[in-house]
């Protein structure tokens, strides 16, 4: 079930440290009990990593709770997109022009959705993101010739590697296209992620527990 006290307890060590970072329960493979546990606790700002998932937890939850916000924090495919685009607020993972060409072809479902890019900051093959090198240009394609706004920049890290090391490269890159936003920090390595001013910090396990 939803863990209501580390979710108070993160959600004061950000109010201590004047972090404006808001958790993103990571909700993915829960069961919808754990959601509502979560509700009730008054927790708003959800994510889920598929949309097949998402759809069958949150159509209604949405539909009965208008101040849910829902985020996609992992990759989409082509044939997903409207769907994806009906459902969720904020979408973590814009890695390939294909995926944000369909994505802009959706022009009337695209107002108040907020996009990030993942960037692979490990160069990882089992990872999805553009390549650090190739961040600016991708940017100049997603905000010139396809009109999609992104409010800034996401990445997960190597498991063996420092993630300040990620955290502030992808900060510095940030930073070198006019980007102030980051989505950093998941439930091993969030505390490293807080002096960087995230955006947002993705927290499933420690909430939620294991995965099924």
């Amino acid at each position: 079930m939803f863990n209501i006290q580390k979710f108070n307890e993160i959600s004061d060590i950000l109010e201590k440290h004047n972090n404006k970072a808001k958790i993103v329960a990571i909700s993915k493979n829960h069961p919808i009990e754990s959601v509502f546990e979560a509700i009730k606790q008054g927790v708003y700002i959800f994510g889920e990593n598929r949309v097949q998932e998402a759809k069958t937890k949150f159509v209604k939850i949405k539909k009965d709770n208008p101040k849910i916000e829902l985020h996609l924090t992992g990759p989409l495919q082509s044939n997903k997109v409207k769907d994806a685009l009906l459902l969720f607020d904020v979408f973590h993972t814009i890695d390939r022009e294909k995926i944000a060409k369909e994505i802009s072809k959706h022009s009337q479902l695209l107002i108040n959705k907020k996009f990030f890019v993942q960037i692979n900051t490990g160069r990882e093959k089992s990872k999805s993101g553009i390549f650090p090198e190739n961040t600016k240009d991708f940017l100049f394609f997603l905000k010139n010739e396809i009109n999609l706004p992104i409010q800034g920049l996401m990445c997960i890290p190597p498991v063996e590697d420092d993630p300040k090391h990620h955290f502030n490269q992808l900060q510095n890159l940030a930073k070198e296209n006019s980007l102030d936003k980051l989505s950093i920090g998941m439930s091993g390595d969030y505390k490293e992620a807080l002096p960087f001013k995230p955006t947002y910090i993705r927290l499933g396990t420690i909430l939620f527990g294991k995965r099924n």
